[in-house]
């Protein structure tokens, strides 16, 4: 986002008020309200010619013919980058929102408690909680075994350090008695077991490469599983999208309009679109907020999400929120760091 002309100190303070009287009342803002309400030794007419500064330098601007006006997305990066006083949740909200994440059963099943965190985070915000499971691309394989299942089929298990088990059907080219399946399940652990399923894929030929020519029946398997490796040790199925209630963001002001609302409701049916936006913040570095026109799909264009990683093992993933603009960003911030923080600590 284009960064506006340098403020004033009385411009980034009318800017504030500007800011916290809209979150809160979702109504456009006047000058005599700014002066009635935070006391800054100003008259209404200084208030409102210094707004009207702050619309020419694109911070500000009126909607339709309202005297009082609204903040632009410049406006709330600047809030969140320079102006708001950043907090931390007190220790009896830390300890209540704890509560909260464990309440939806076996905190150590990674899906069960992202949905619950998911939850837990649109009621504490009243935005649309929103988490996104580990991407399994740098899940590190643990074991790998082979059972049989039919004469010309094997049940591939893959147990992944933090990320659960993983199986997969493999057609094989005739009947092989379970020593056989045994001793290319020993060979295959020996090569593999304790890297990367990115790795994996990367160099299953050189790990395997002195082992297929050995005449031994596992040869022609061994063979099978150079052929496949890329579809079976692909990260299928990850990144997992998982979203709170829609609802409480359907009672906020700007969702009021026929319009508006489909706007959300095709938000909330494009989960690619959000699987993508939330799942491409990985790697991140912590708390990330995008407002409104930074996004890259103009679909978001009315939106912000904030966002933060957890881990779980080597694994990353990301929580957040989104939900419109005007939102209350000290709060949103503080749930959503705490929640990542703490379900980290819940998956240890």
């Amino acid at each position: 986002m284009t960064t506006g002309e340098p403020l004033s100190e009385r411009e980034h303070q009318i800017l504030e008020a500007v800011i916290r009287t809209y979150v809160e009342t979702a109504e456009p803002t006047g000058s005599r309200t700014v002066a009635r309400r935070f006391k800054l030794g100003i008259s209404p007419a200084t208030v409102r010619n210094t707004m009207s500064d702050l619309e020419e330098k694109g911070y500000l601007y009126h909607p339709h013919t309202s005297a009082g006006r609204v903040p632009t997305d410049m406006a709330y990066r600047l809030y969140v980058d320079s102006l708001m006083d950043r907090r931390a949740l007190s220790e009896a909200e830390r300890t209540s929102l704890r509560h909260e994440l464990a309440a939806g059963g076996d905190v150590a099943a990674v899906e069960r408690l992202l949905r619950r965190a998911a939850q837990v985070l649109g009621l504490l915000t009243q935005e649309l909680g929103i988490a996104v499971a580990p991407r399994l691309d740098e899940a590190v394989l643990e074991r790998l075994d082979l059972l049989p299942v039919s004469e010309a089929k094997v049940l591939l298990v893959m147990t992944l350090r933090a990320a659960g088990v993983r199986t997969v059907f493999v057609d094989v080219p005739a009947s092989l008695p379970p020593s056989t399946l045994a001793s290319v399940a020993h060979i295959l652990n020996e090569r593999l077991a304790g890297h990367t399923l990115r790795a994996i894929r990367g160099t299953l030929p050189d790990r395997l490469r002195d082992t297929v020519a050995s005449g031994d029946p596992g040869s022609e398997l061994l063979n099978v599983f150079l052929q496949s490796a890329e579809d079976w040790f692909a990260p299928v199925g990850t990144d997992e999208l998982h979203l709170g209630s829609a609802s409480v963001l359907a009672d906020q002001p700007e969702f009021s309009s026929g319009e508006r609302l489909r706007s959300l409701i095709t938000l909330t049916e494009s989960r690619d679109l959000l699987k993508s936006a939330v799942a491409g913040r990985v790697d991140g570095e912590g708390l990330k907020v995008t407002i409104g026109v930074e996004h890259r799909d103009p679909a978001l264009s009315g939106f912000t999400l904030v966002t933060s990683e957890y881990h779980v093992g080597g694994l990353k993933g990301v929580i957040g929120v989104i939900g419109p603009t005007r939102m209350p960003y000290e709060r949103v911030i503080a749930v959503v760091e705490s929640t990542s923080s703490m379900v980290s600590d819940l998956l240890m």
